[in-house]
């Protein structure tokens, strides 16, 4: 199993191009794809802990996990951490945004996948993402095109 594999080369890891805060990442993911939410979430903890670079906030993974747990109020703390510690980077802001519009709260992923449009740089493939992500949750809620949405139409014309 490829989790138990990580889990093994994360504890076992001393230097190299990636961190070991990136290898837990990468367990926890294989934990949940599992359907070990309890070793996911202990992965993602652990990649926290660690403090290592890492591609999105560990809180992120933690947050979603939370959710999936049947823990709301915890992932709701979790998600009013990681916006506490402005600025937020926009593939953690498209990480939360897509984990509150899978759990119901559309205004939630609404707002955070604003905010990481608004701090992405142009161009990117997250900024693309996020404007994407953002789309559908408006259409879900039903809300009219804005000047956001517009963007979308010129990247992919």
């Amino acid at each position: 199993m490829l989790a138990r594999r990580l889990d093994f080369l994360a504890y076992a890891y001393e230097s190299g191009e990636v961190s070991r805060a990136a290898i837990f990442l990468l367990a926890a993911e294989e934990w949940r794809q599992a359907g070990q939410p309890a070793m996911a979430l202990d992965r993602y903890q652990r990649a926290l802990d660690d403090g290592g670079e890492v591609s999105v906030d560990p809180r992120a993974g933690i947050a979603d996990t939370l959710f999936e747990l049947d823990r709301p109020d915890e992932a709701r703390e979790v998600i009013e951490a990681i916006r506490a510690d402005r600025p937020v980077d926009p593939l953690t802001s498209l990480s939360v945004a897509e984990t509150l519009a899978a759990y119901g709260d559309l205004q939630g992923a609404l707002e955070w996948a604003t905010e990481g449009v608004r701090t992405c740089p142009e161009n990117s493939g997250v900024r693309d993402a996020l404007l994407r992500a953002r789309y559908r949750i408006r259409v879900d809620l039903g809300l009219p095109e804005d000047e956001l949405d517009a963007l979308l139409d010129v990247t992919h014309s």
